[in-house]
């Protein structure tokens, strides 16, 4: 079956989460279209920094990143030119994400679900898992998609949690509400419990810096937990656990003795609004609390009744070791209102009381020697600035920015906080959110898909 991959290309461009192998299942060819992408304004920044050289002009090729938008995934530079929409053309398939990338820096992982199976009379926890999903290795330099772990298949909902090598991925497997790890081959095959039936609900996986160790975190019955272990999911150290704790997301320091994540307290904040930064050290000799007070905006809410979105905030390392993270105004409140009162059905479980809100977040640069606070936004009147994270080459910094009630835009800014600009509002102006900056090849400082 020939799949197209549809990209809309428009420069400047404004607004909106594979190597393929001949033996697999599923190869696909793919063609481009050039077309008029249907997007609003753009606020243009200044030139990127460089990840590698024009081959005809020698022109320093500027950083990019992708975003989503109304279920697509896109692409842009950090100047923001280049836009490419991606538009899988698979059947059935209502959304599509962005996964981990390929050693190579031009082959990535994409999750893709078919229409969700959960919805008015049928519970987000009973019937979310029931989704099929779909897996696929997509080359950015031949603009060819595969659909890869087809083999052995042992459950609809598949979701990739972590690329440990370039032919060993470790996947998230929900069976009867059940979720565990499986380290398998790309193909499916040869899959190994990574973690446990039963132990909890396990994500949040980050790989070392020299690919030898796995931190995640376990939601379980006491609480959630962070431990490190070895890929194949031996030699387990338990990193920070504590009863009445959220320890949410993790990501290594870029000397890999750190270990970064979240203290979520939910006894008092039952619909995480808020947590405090730590660090563990992988070893789980030392566990520190950065911030104070449930300094930082957790559980991000966005958006109208029309409109709303949302998905949890996780901190960001810096290339020099610092943190990069969403820190509350004081008195801050959301539009969305947490529920607790009532059942949640829908994973949400919120009301829109825009007269309530107030204050918003900005970003923030906090050194965890010394736990010095720097701020790199302000804005008047206030707005919830989140997602913030750090160009490869350490130049830029993207991040989300909402006005309460409204869509998230993405913007782009100095590494030092000057030069704010924001760069797209989304697809139809619907909204933007999740950027993540792609890899450079190793080695060489160029582009992927050079």
């Amino acid at each position: 079956m020939l799949f197209q991959v549809r990209f809309s290309q428009g420069q400047p461009a404004s607004g909106w989460s594979w190597e393929v192998y001949p033996n697999m299942r599923g190869l696909t060819s793919c063609r481009v279209f050039l077309t008029a992408a249907a997007l609003g304004r753009v606020a243009m920044g200044a030139s990127s920094g460089t990840l590698g050289s024009n081959r005809q002009t020698d022109v320093p090729l500027p950083s990019r990143f992708l975003f989503v938008s109304q279920g697509k995934t896109a692409m842009m530079n950090a100047d923001g030119t280049g836009l490419r929409v991606f538009d899988f053309n698979v059947p059935n398939q209502a959304t599509w994400q962005p996964g981990g990338f390929f050693a190579d820096g031009r082959r990535l992982l994409f999750l893709s679900m078919e229409p969700r199976r959960d919805g008015p009379g049928r519970p987000f926890e009973e019937y979310y898992t029931k989704t099929p999903t779909h897996i696929w290795v997509y080359d950015l330099k031949r603009d060819s998609l595969a659909e890869i772990a087809t083999r052995n298949r042992m459950a609809v909902f598949y979701t990739p949690a972590l690329l440990v090598s370039d032919d060993r991925l470790l996947v998230q497997v929900v069976r009867d509400k059940v979720g565990q790890i499986f380290s398998m081959n790309l193909d499916g095959t040869d899959a190994q419990e990574f973690t446990r039936a039963g132990e909890g609900f396990p994500y949040g996986l980050s790989l070392s810096p020299d690919g030898n160790r796995v931190a995640f975190h376990l939601a379980c019955a006491g609480g959630y937990q962070v431990w490190t272990s070895d890929v194949n999911g031996s030699n387990r150290v338990r990193v920070a656990a504590a009863p009445g704790h959220i320890y949410f997301g993790t990501s290594w320091s870029p000397d890999g003795k750190w270990v970064l994540y979240v203290d979520c307290l939910p006894d008092k904040d039952p619909g995480h609004d808020w947590a405090d930064v730590c660090i563990g050290r992988a070893d789980g000799s030392e566990h520190r609390v950065l911030t104070s007070g449930q300094a930082m905006w957790f559980g991000a809410t966005y958006g109208n009744p029309k409109t709303r979105g949302g998905g949890s905030n996780v901190p960001a390392w810096t290339h020099d070791g610092r943190i990069l993270f969403p820190r509350r105004l004081p008195g801050s409140k959301v539009a969305w209102e947490y529920q607790p009162q009532r059942p949640d059905v829908d994973h949400f479980n919120r009301d829109y009381k825009p007269e309530l809100a107030h204050g918003g977040t900005e970003i923030c640069l906090l050194d965890p020697r010394d736990r010095s606070v720097r701020v790199l936004t302000r804005s008047e009147p206030p707005v919830w600035d989140f997602r913030a994270s750090e160009s490869p080459d350490g130049r830029y910094i993207v991040f989300c920015r909402a006005k309460t009630g409204g869509v998230p835009a993405i913007s782009m800014m100095d590494s030092d906080g000057r030069n704010p600009r924001m760069l797209t509002k989304g697809l139809d102006g619907a909204g933007a959110d999740h950027p993540r900056w792609l890899p450079a090849a190793p080695g060489t400082g160029k582009r992927g898909d050079e």
